[in-house]
């Protein structure tokens, strides 16, 4: 069995769960919908959209909370729940408003 740290290292930053309501729109600008972040980290989240996304799609994502958008893109879809979706930041960025982010998230994102 693996350790809680073991597992921790082998991410690139930790994951938080937050519930943060997010809005996202393809590249092209011709799909939009609502969605809801399940985990956040600064490389990107687990999120739970409206309507289906497919992997590799270029996204713009938009915080309400924190006024923030980023650019992203999908790169994992759940096979039992489609509206369940991975994204990635185009740049890692604390776009969520965790207020007391951790440690390896500012080494991260240079902030």
């Amino acid at each position: 069995m693996l350790s809680k740290a073991t597992f921790g290292d082998s991410r690139r930053s930790t994951r938080v769960p937050m519930k943060v309501v997010i809005a996202l729109e393809d590249d092209s600008g011709g799909r939009t919908c609502d969605g809801q972040t399940v985990v956040v980290n600064v490389h990107g989240a687990l999120i739970a959209t409206a309507i289906g996304l497919s992997t590799g799609m270029r996204i713009s994502v938009y915080v309400y909370l924190t006024d923030k958008r980023a650019g992203g893109r999908v790169v994992y879809i759940d096979s039992k729940n489609p509206l369940l979706c991975g994204i990635e930041l185009d740049k890692p960025q604390n776009i969520w408003g965790v207020p007391l982010p951790p440690d390896n998230w500012e080494q991260t994102s240079g902030v």
